[in-house]
């Protein structure tokens, strides 16, 4: 009896382990010094003394707990990126918006359940940009539900699905690029390395495995700081089956563009068409492309080009009936000119992919437009703005601001929290329309913490948004192909058109807003937090394309606890828990950073 009772307890200790578990994961978050990309050495940050930093696996409703220790003699802090964070607003990571960094030479833990949701994330650092220094790794959540929707695809016999993360890698560090564009600008055209899977893919690419007797999955994260990147598989078709964690239609596309901070699951099958192929080993290729359409485009550089070898298995036909177009893989990052040429490629639309829940578009309770710009500022320098706001942390964080002001009528007093943070307040479980305008020649991807949101239509600007002139241009060299001056004018000069999809939207956290172009998302307010709005290029983050959610600040302040270790924190920095922007208990704001001042434009 005592036998049958020890093995009942171990087979519900199993059955436990399969529904939930708690992933420990430790990270030593210090400098390092290497040479990623063959372009020289420079400063990193690593984890646990190198980079890249090895990806997070957890399954649905696990619980993380990552430990990190700061050796580096800044603050720092983490993100999860697409993380809901319901409950757990003050462990969403942005340093002075909902915590404190983490002091040099100490530890602090993150640990909160991903319930509810699964698919592709990323962990970054949040704190000065040190994600821009290689504070980043792929965070995946796999969905262990039996009725999981496409659970019988897995990509191999031993369920490892095979996953694609992204980086582009500059030869010199954030700071000086970031201080170079605000003081002097335009900057001068950096072109960046293609990192594929933390590796430059001049070196080296990963494996990809693809048979035709079964449908494989392919997990793609975009975890630049700048640019895009494109994936395709030259003579297969790929199904787009996940927007950032959420699940869609199975939507045929020839390739997937990503924009930094982008997430999205493929499952690959053969078209009919036959592939590309590398020369030496008669094995089809895939290819990878960074490039921007916002610097001058140069043979090699932009876009730079890469492609890996697939070990394809057919059992029907020898790889080299199967391959039509050779390529060589020592000059990848030449543009694939020996590609066959036939149709225009159809890339992934967020208006074309449907959400495979069957959601109509949500009706709205309240509207909020604003307007993505740049300006020159009488400080003499060149930032960016929402609104006409650039946006500046306060000297309190934002959470703790709205947990211990004295009521709640201060609260939702949005000037309490400094105007430079560009708050605005949401009622709790309102169903919010953004309208995001980007009257500028300049894409701009915007990451909404806290939410993902229903992409529901893209369109043209107003006409009185739009310039009237073309802006600066960097110096362009003569291997230049296409000059900016004549992107700028065909942006200038042609009209998007507006199209939707309110019958069944899909959701993400990161959109892509084109120049001249505005979307429209909805969320529900359901997840009181402080939550940020801003561009994930980091530049513009930098330059201040941000802005401030506070949502359902009565139901926050009751909810919610901030953990004393993280009060502690603060007080080993120096900096107040308590108050408004500057920690007054009152209407008194003395103590902000004067706000910057646009240079009126000339009559």
């Amino acid at each position: 009896m005592e036998l049958i009772a020890i093995v009942v307890l171990l087979l519900s200790m199993q059955y436990l382990r399969t529904q939930a578990a708690t992933v420990q994961v430790r990270w030593d978050v210090g400098y390092v010094y290497l040479n990623r990309d063959g372009r020289g050495m420079r400063r990193a940050i690593g984890v646990n003394g190198t980079l890249p930093v090895p990806p997070v696996y957890l399954s649905k409703g696990d619980r993380l707990e990552l430990q990190v220790n700061n050796t580096l003699d800044v603050p720092t802090s983490v993100h999860a990126h697409g993380v809901f964070q319901n409950g757990t607003a003050y462990l969403d990571g942005p340093s002075m918006v909902t915590q404190c960094g983490i002091p040099p030479a100490s530890v602090f833990t993150y640990s909160y359940e991903v319930a509810g949701q699964s698919g592709l994330f990323w962990l970054h650092g949040h704190t000065a940009h040190q994600n821009a220094a290689g504070l980043r790794a792929p965070l995946v959540v796999r969905d262990t539900d039996a009725q999981a929707p496409y659970r019988n695809q897995e990509t191999d016999e031993d369920n490892d699905y095979q996953l694609l993360w992204f980086e582009d890698w500059y030869p010199r560090e954030f700071n000086s690029r970031a201080s170079l564009t605000i003081h002097q600008f335009p900057p001068p055209v950096t072109y960046p390395s293609a990192l594929v899977n933390g590796h430059s893919g001049a070196w080296q690419m990963p494996l990809l495995r693809i048979s035709h007797e079964k449908t494989r999955r392919i997990d793609l994260i975009n975890m630049s700081i700048t640019e895009s990147f494109r994936f395709s598989i030259p003579g297969f078709k790929l199904l787009v089956i996940e927007t950032d964690g959420y699940y869609t239609m199975p939507t045929p596309v020839d390739g997937v563009d990503l924009g930094p901070g982008q997430r999205y699951s493929v499952l690959v099958s053969p078209a009919n068409e036959t592939s590309a192929c590398d020369v030496q080993t008669a094995s089809p290729v895939y290819k990878v492309e960074l490039y921007a359409d916002f610097i001058p485009r140069r043979l090699g550089l932009n876009p730079r080009v890469h492609y890996g070898r697939i070990h394809y298995i057919d059992k029907r036909q020898p790889h080299a009936s199967f391959c039509t177009a050779n390529i060589t893989l020592s000059v990848s990052e030449s543009p694939d000119a020996t590609e066959k040429k036939k149709q225009p490629m159809v890339w992934t639309n967020d208006i074309r992919i449907q959400g495979l829940a069957n959601q109509r578009a949500l009706a709205v309770d309240r509207q909020i437009e604003i307007d993505l710009g740049g300006a020159e500022f009488t400080d003499h320098t060149v930032r960016d703005t929402i609104d006409g706001i650039t946006f500046t942390h306060a000297r309190i964080p934002t959470l703790y601001s709205v947990l211990t002001l004295p009521t709640d009528a201060m609260a939702r007093n949005t000037t309490l929290y400094g105007v430079q943070t560009h708050t605005v307040v949401l009622d709790h479980l309102q169903v919010i329309e953004l309208k995001i305008n980007n009257p500028n020649f300049l894409v701009h991807p915007m990451h909404l913490h806290g939410h993902r949101f229903q992409v529901v239509e893209y369109g043209p600007v107003e006409p009185s948004k739009r310039p009237t002139a073309l802006p600066p241009t960097a110096n362009e060299d003569d291997g230049a192909t296409e000059s900016q001056s004549a992107y700028y004018s065909h942006i200038l000069s042609t009209i998007a058109p507006m199209v939707s999809n309110y019958e069944r939207p899909t959701e993400r956290d990161t959109v892509m807003v084109p120049p001249m172009q505005y979307v429209r998302i909805r969320f529900r307010a359901d997840n009181p937090g402080v939550w940020l709005l801003h561009c994930h290029m980091d530049i513009h983050f930098a330059m201040g394309m941000a802005m401030t959610f506070v949502e359902a600040p009565e139901v926050l302040r009751k909810s919610v606890n901030v953990p004393p270790e993280m009060l502690n924190m603060c007080k080993t920095l120096g900096v107040g828990t308590r108050g408004n922007a500057v920690g007054n208990m009152d209407f008194n704001l003395d103590g902000l950073p004067p706000l910057p001042t646009i240079v009126p434009a000339a009559a």
